[in-house]
């Protein structure tokens, strides 16, 4: 199939785009560490949206892996993870804040710093939903691609993140099953324990599908 798009998506930036039924999303990792805070939505039905509590509990899982399809609070199948070098992508621990990122990395806007203005991924996907009239009530729990964490094993359930998961060439295909609007962000993952603010770069390429059988 011909492909469509081709962009490369800074670390730390944010992207969005309404991808048409019936095409192939493929996101690479360009750098080790890689994060990918990722929002969905019925591109007609914007009011429609994941719902992560859904996909994981209808397909009897703590992560995203293929094949799986992403669900949305409708019931319905906005896109199917079809393929994938990593078999865990973490759903369970939603996207960083910009709190999280000023307390860890420091105080950082875009009159100080400019293009190297430290975003969170909230303050990115913000700024993308502002662009298709959506907004903070809009805001549902993310798949964050690429990223992977694990139980603890103590009473609480705690979670730990597990550094080094992604590797650089790492990727993932979304086959979209609807016309999708795709928010993400390449912030770090909330749980990434770096001191160092050097978030990896992502390719996006999209294609053709053939329908799903």
């Amino acid at each position: 199939m011909s492909q469509l798009l081709d962009e490369t998506v800074p670390g730390g930036a944010a992207w969005s785009a309404v991808v048409r039924r019936q095409r192939v999303v493929r996101l690479a990792a360009l750098g080790a560490g890689a994060n990918v805070s990722v929002l969905l939505y019925a591109a007609r039905r914007p009011w429609e949206r994941l719902c992560v509590p859904d996909t994981l509990k209808a397909q009897l899982s703590a992560c995203i892996r293929p094949p799986m399809v992403l669900m949305s609070d409708a019931g319905r199948a906005l896109v199917s993870c079809i393929g994938s070098s990593l078999s865990w992508h973490d759903a369970l621990t939603g996207h960083s804040t910009q709190a999280q990122v000023d307390a860890r990395f420091g105080p950082s806007s875009y009159a100080v710093d400019r293009n190297g203005w430290r975003r969170s991924a909230r303050t990115g996907l913000l700024c993308e939903l502002a662009k298709h009239g959506l907004g903070e009530r809009d805001l549902h729990g993310t798949v964050n691609l690429f990223s992977k964490v694990a139980p603890v094993g103590d009473e609480r359930g705690s979670m730990t993140y597990l550094p080094g998961h992604a590797a650089v060439g790492d990727w993932v295909e979304l086959r979209t099953e609807d016309d999708v609007l795709i928010v993400l962000s390449t912030a770090p993952h909330p749980m990434d324990p770096a001191t160092s603010w050097a978030p990896s770069d992502l390719r996006i390429t999209v294609r053709g599908a053939p329908p799903a059988e």
